[in-house]
C-alpha cells in the first residue's frame, strides 16, 4: 500500500513539474492560418464595420458582419453537439454620450458560452473586436476594411472556439466579438455590467486587438514577437489594500499581472519559439483597449496583441500620401503568426479551463524569522499546490515547489524579506491555476 501510495505521489510530482499535456500540443496543431486568413478576408470585404454602420444590408456594414459572426459561431456550435449557446449582448448608446456618438445606436456583443463541466459559473473570457473606422472616428459611411484592426483579433477568437470547441473543459470559457470599442470601448463595458448582473465569476480575459502584422514603423520585423500589456493592480482596490502595498508589497502583483504572468508561462512551455513580451501598463501610452472596461468592474483582463505596430495602417482612410499607401487593408496582415497569436490564446484558455480555482485566501508569515510561512484555503477539485517565489525585481515567478495535497506550509531558509511569493493549485492533470498573491498576513 505504502508503495501504490509513492508512486501516485511520484506521478503527480512529475506531473506537475514537466507541466505539459499532449493535447496542448494538439490544439496548437489545430490552429488553421488559412482559416484564419479565409475570415479576415471575408470580415474586410463587409467595406465598413464601423459601430454606427448600416445594419439592414446583408452584404455592408456592422450588422451583416455580427450575424456573419453569430452564424460561425452556431456552425462550430453544431458540430460539437451544440455545445456553445450563441447569443447576443446588447445595450442602446445615446447620441452624446461621448464626442464619437452621434447618434443613438444598439452596441451588439455577440457571445458564444462552452459550459464547463464542473464549474459552470466560472469564466475564462477570450474576445475581438468587431469594429473598424478610418481617421474619422464619426465617419461611418467610408470604406474601412479594419482588416488588421481588428478582424485579425476576432478571426482568431473564432477560431479558437472551432478548436477548443472540440473538447470539455472543468470551468467555462466565452468566445466574444465586441464592439464599440473604437466609439469608447462601449461593447466592453456592456459585457462587463451583463457579467456583474449575472453573478458571473470572471477568471479573466484575453482582450485580442491586433495579431497580424509583424512589421513596425521603427523598421523591425519579426514574427516570433508579442505584447501582453497588464495593469499592476485593479482600480477597485481599497484604501485598506493600498496602504497594506506599503508595508507588505504587492506593486505589481495585481490579478491582471497574475494572468499576464500565466499566458507568458504557457507561452515558454508549449511554444518556445514565441517571445513574449510582457508590457507593464495598462496599453499603449495614452490608448486603450477592450480590458479596460473588464478591469474597471474588478476582473482580471490583458490585451494580447503584436509587438511591432504600423501606425500608417490604423485609423486610416485609405490613400496614398508621398509615396505611403495608408489603410488598414488585407495585403498587410500575415496570417501565419495571427494563427501563432490565436494558439498562445487557445492554450492558456485551455490550461486555464482544465486547472482547478486558484486559493481565495492566502496568508503569509515570517517576520523577523529564517523562515517564510504560508497558509491558503482549500480548492475543491485540487489535487495540490505550488508555492512560487521571485526575487522582488523579477518580472517572472522563477523559483517553485510542489508542497502536496496540505494547506499550510513552511520554505525554510527563505528570508520573506528577499522575495515575493505567490500560490497555485494543481489539477489531477497537472494544470494549474493563476498564481494568487498572499492577501493576508499571519504571525
Amino acid at each position: 500500500m505504502k508503495n501504490v501510495l509513492f508512486f501516485t505521489l511520484l506521478t503527480l510530482a512529475l506531473t506537475v513539474s514537466a507541466q505539459t499535456d499532449q493535447r496542448i500540443y494538439d490544439i496548437i496543431d489545430a490552429v488553421s492560418a488559412e482559416r484564419i486568413e479565409k475570415d479576415i478576408t471575408t470580415l474586410a470585404n463587409f467595406g465598413t464595420r464601423h459601430t454606427l454602420s448600416d445594419t439592414v444590408s446583408q452584404t455592408r456594414g456592422i450588422g451583416a458582419a455580427r450575424r456573419w459572426i453569430k452564424a460561425e459561431f452556431e456552425k462550430t456550435s453544431a458540430a460539437c453537439n451544440d455545445c456553445l449557446h450563441v447569443f447576443y449582448q446588447k445595450d442602446l448608446v445615446k447620441k452624446g454620450a461621448n464626442q464619437r456618438i452621434v447618434k443613438d445606436v444598439a452596441v451588439v456583443n455577440v457571445l458564444a458560452i462552452q459550459k464547463g463541466t464542473k464549474y459552470p459559473n466560472r469564466y475564462i473570457i477570450m474576445s475581438g473586436d468587431i469594429d473598424s473606422r478610418v481617421s474619422d472616428p464619426t465617419n461611418y459611411t467610408d470604406d474601412s476594411p479594419g482588416a488588421n484592426d481588428n478582424a485579425s483579433g476576432m478571426a482568431g477568437t473564432i477560431e479558437a472556439a472551432r478548436v477548443l470547441s472540440k473538447y470539455k473543459f472543468e470551468n467555462s470559457i466565452i468566445y466574444m466579438g465586441l464592439s464599440g470599442e473604437e466609439q469608447g470601448l462601449f461593447g466592453g463595458g456592456g459585457v462587463a455590467g451583463y457579467a456583474k448582473e449575472q453573478g458571473w465569476e470572471v477568471i479573466g480575459i484575453f482582450n485580442n486587438d491586433m495579431i497580424g502584422n509583424i512589421t513596425g514603423v521603427d523598421g523591425i520585423t519579426s514574427s516570433i514577437d508579442f505584447r501582453i500589456f497588464s495593469e499592476p493592480v485593479p482600480p477597485t482596490e481599497t484604501e485598506k489594500e493600498r496602504k497594506a502595498r506599503r508595508f507588505y508589497g504587492g506593486e505589481v502583483d495585481g490579478i491582471s499581472r497574475q494572468l499576464a504572468r500565466y499566458v507568458h508561462k504557457t507561452t515558454q512551455t508549449y511554444m518556445p519559439e514565441m517571445n513574449p513580451m510582457m508590457i507593464y501598463r495598462l496599453d499603449r501610452f495614452g490608448r486603450g483597449g477592450h480590458h479596460r472596461p473588464f478591469n474597471d468592474a474588478g476582473f482580471p483582463g490583458i490585451r494580447i496583441m503584436e509587438a511591432h505596430e504600423n501606425y500608417t495602417q490604423q485609423h486610416q482612410d485609405i490613400r496614398v500620401e508621398d509615396g505611403i499607401a495608408y489603410g488598414d487593408v488585407l495585403e498587410h496582415v500575415n496570417f501565419e503568426y495571427a494563427a501563432k497569436l490565436t494558439a498562445v490564446n487557445a492554450i492558456s484558455l485551455a490550461s486555464i479551463a482544465w486547472a482547478p480555482p486558484a486559493p481565495k485566501e492566502v496568508k503569509i508569515g515570517g517576520i523577523v524569522e529564517p523562515s517564510a510561512k504560508f497558509q491558503w484555503s482549500k480548492v475543491n477539485g485540487a489535487k495540490g499546490y505550488k508555492i512560487y517565489w521571485r526575487d522582488t525585481t523579477s518580472p517572472t515567478w522563477d523559483h517553485s515547489r510542489y508542497v502536496g495535497d496540505v494547506t499550510e506550509f513552511t520554505l525554510d531558509g527563505i528570508v520573506i524579506d528577499n522575495y515575493f511569493f505567490g500560490v497555485s493549485a494543481i489539477g489531477a492533470d497537472g494544470f494549474e491555476s493563476p498564481v494568487v498573491f498572499p492577501n493576508a498576513i499571519f504571525r
